[in-house]
């Protein structure tokens, strides 16, 4: 997601739109979002596994952010 800093925040969800939902509104919300709200979200992938998921978002959060917005770069040119 992007917060409103302009910052990315990565994550995984079974419910994504109750997680975003939560990271905007709820304290149930990462410590991350809480003080960068609202988020947007700008990037998602599904997977076949919570495993294989946890292991992208740890590839994901190693990266710098010029390599990140790449990635949802990558995604926005896919919905046009």
């Amino acid at each position: 997601v992007r917060c409103s800093d302009e910052t990315l925040y990565t994550g995984i969800a079974k419910d994504l739109e109750k997680r975003i939902s939560d990271h905007n509104t709820s304290s149930v919300g990462a410590k991350y979002t809480k003080s960068r709200r609202p988020v947007k979200l700008v990037r998602k992938k599904k997977f076949k596994d919570r495993a294989t998921a946890s292991k992208e978002e740890y590839k994901i959060k190693r990266i710098g952010k010029e390599r990140k917005e790449e990635l949802v770069l990558v995604r926005s040119k896919r919905k046009k």
